[in-house]
């Protein structure tokens, strides 16, 4: 049995590395005895926070965790797209008063570096949202 309940928001964009960060994560909240109740899928990262502020809402989500890649392309629209998707996830975890963990990779990446990045990124996430309702307890 888990004591944690945790929501998962995970980007479409780049969906084949996305899907996997998002098994990554799901693995790993078994391992530290967390469990995901729920799960959105969002087109892409800028449309995370509507979504994370759904499960924030729901009672038996404690936490969200959030999964995307941002890879940079020929503009800066991967640093305007990633600056204000994690200043919103960090508003609304304030304002909910429960934990939402920044599992974004990007901007300025590769898509290589972004796939050598999956485990790393998708592992903290789960991590961070479950370190901080332990500790919030």
């Amino acid at each position: 049995m888990t004591n944690e309940n945790l929501g998962f928001v995970v980007s479409d964009f780049n969906a084949d590395i996305t899907r996997i960060m998002e098994q990554v994560g799901k693995e790993h909240a078994e391992f530290l005895g967390a469990g995901v109740s729920k799960t959105i899928r969002v087109p892409g990262a800028f449309d995370m926070p509507l979504a994370v502020k759904k499960l924030l809402n729901e009672k038996d989500i404690d936490a969200v965790v959030t999964l995307g890649t941002v890879i940079e392309g020929d503009t800066d629209h991967d640093a305007i797209v990633a600056q204000h998707a994690s200043r919103k996830i960090m508003d609304l975890a304030l304002e909910f008063g429960k934990p939402v963990s920044l599992g974004i990779s990007g901007p300025k990446i590769s898509r290589a570096e972004s796939v050598r990045r999956i485990e790393g990124y998708s592992k903290r996430a789960v991590e961070s949202a479950v370190k901080m309702l332990r500790m919030l307890k």
